[in-house]
């Protein structure tokens, strides 16, 4: 009887995977979607994501080119949420790295009501306070490239180690395994949201609603089929497959990258500590500089102390590095680190931003200087190129100051005179600055 009944599972498998592939093809073929649904309803059993990934597997070794990969996504997204069994999340630790890509997938899907609202705002009579409520939006979604390269850096060269060949191959090899599907969409997603940025602020209200018609509807679609894919087929599929080491160098590798939108919640402790990616030096260890050697502990406090408040942003124009102290002008979050500068400043704002950075990169100019009143303090900003030795970009170096302290010097100090309780010490502990 067990033999009977492992050969109806294998053969009702087999049947699904036929009848999938079977409905793919007709889709590309040009059946209409519906037609196409209607067929899958007519299945007795439902799929899983295993079998999803079985079938676009064995579409691709037949010989399907790249072009009718990302045309089998388009199509076949449309008809999976009928025949994909969903099944409950599985319960995971605060902070464990899939728990963190549902919660950024929680908090895009949350942007992605926001921006369709504002969106409809803008199709109706919103007018210029609707378009820039949509540019605020569309700026935060942009946070979901940080998501995407995480995925791709991680899940996908983990489930390559399995079998489950990578996207390596999806830029300059023939058509690749399944991950180069969502490879492809998570490129088309990215492109859609960038172009839609660099439209908008040169929209008027009518170009603006034709945007919103199309290519922002377009862009928020392709999000929504690519967490629905995300949350039913890749994280399953990677909680069936790696092992408790593999998430444990996940973990560590994850502290790199950057979050999106939201960071990682304390709970998740990792079996294993197999070093992964770059390790930073233990705090008693030195950081050896040109000019001297610095604990790491040094380091962090040096930082912290400086008059100034700095961020560093690299040749790639991603946030890589901010400087922490008590008075910080502009406050910052470990959320921006890896986003793209762009997309942390106002949408008023950018088109100076990349001026700055393309001016800074050409070499056509290395210092842009801004002063203003903010928050009852005068604000000095200065950005300023980073080159190596031989001159080659390195980034854009942000400092900022409160100036008003320094303006309102005048006359000479030459005693020693702290600022607080000074009195007491003023004829005791005086020293002569020119001596």
């Amino acid at each position: 009887m067990r033999g009977i009944l492992v050969s109806e599972t294998i053969d009702n498998r087999a049947n699904r995977a036929r009848t999938l592939k079977s409905v793919v093809r007709e889709l590309l073929q040009g059946v209409p979607p519906e037609e196409v649904k209607a067929k899958l309803r007519d299945l007795a059993q439902r799929a899983d994501y295993s079998e999803i990934l079985s079938m676009e597997r064995e579409l691709i070794d037949s010989g399907m080119p790249a072009a009718g990969i990302q045309a089998m996504c388009d199509l076949h997204s449309q008809v999976t949420r009928d025949v994909l069994a969903q099944r409950a999340p599985e319960p995971l630790p605060p902070g464990h790295p899939i728990d963190t890509f549902r919660r950024e997938n929680a908090a895009l899907r949350d942007r992605l009501l926001q921006f369709r609202t504002h969106m409809d705002s803008v199709a109706g009579d919103g007018g210029e306070a609707a378009i820039l409520a949509w540019r605020q939006t569309l700026h935060e979604l942009m946070d979901v490239d940080k998501h995407y390269r995480r995925k791709e850096r991680l899940l996908f060269r983990y489930l390559e180690r399995h079998g489950i060949s990578g996207p390596s191959k999806a830029r300059t090899g023939p058509a690749g395994p399944p991950l180069e599907v969502m490879h492809r969409k998570d490129d088309e997603i990215l492109e859609q949201l960038k172009n839609l940025t660099e439209a908008l602020p040169h929209a008027g209200v009518e170009d603006a609603r034709l945007l919103a018609a199309n290519a922002g509807e377009s862009a928020a679609g392709a999000m929504e089929e690519m967490i629905f894919m995300e949350e039913n087929i890749l994280f399953p599929a990677c909680l069936d497959t790696f092992t408790e080491d593999e998430w444990a160098e996940i973990w560590k590798a994850s502290l790199h990258g950057g979050w999106c939108l939201v960071e990682p919640r304390e709970g998740y402790r990792p079996t294993a500590q197999a070093p992964a990616g770059p390790v930073p030096p233990a705090v008693n260890e030195g950081v050896q500089l040109p000019t001297g050697r610095l604990s790491v502990a040094q380091l962090a406090a040096l930082f912290a102390t400086l008059p100034v408040d700095i961020t560093f942003v690299d040749a790639d124009d991603r946030v890589a590095f901010f400087s922490e102290g008590p008075g910080r002008i502009f406050s910052r979050t470990n959320a921006i680190l890896g986003r793209k500068v762009h997309h942390c400043h106002p949408p008023g704002s950018l088109d100076v931003v990349d001026r700055i950075l393309d001016d800074f990169r050409s070499g056509r100019q290395s210092v842009a200087e801004f002063w203003m009143r903010f928050m009852g303090r005068m604000v000095h900003t200065r950005f300023l190129a980073v080159r190596d030795g031989a001159g080659a970009y390195l980034g854009a170096l942000e400092v900022t100051q409160d100036i008003g302290p320094i303006q309102r010097l005048s006359g000479e100090r030459r005693l020693l005179e702290y600022e607080k309780d000074a009195s007491r010490e003023e004829g005791k502990n005086s020293i002569d600055a020119g001596n």
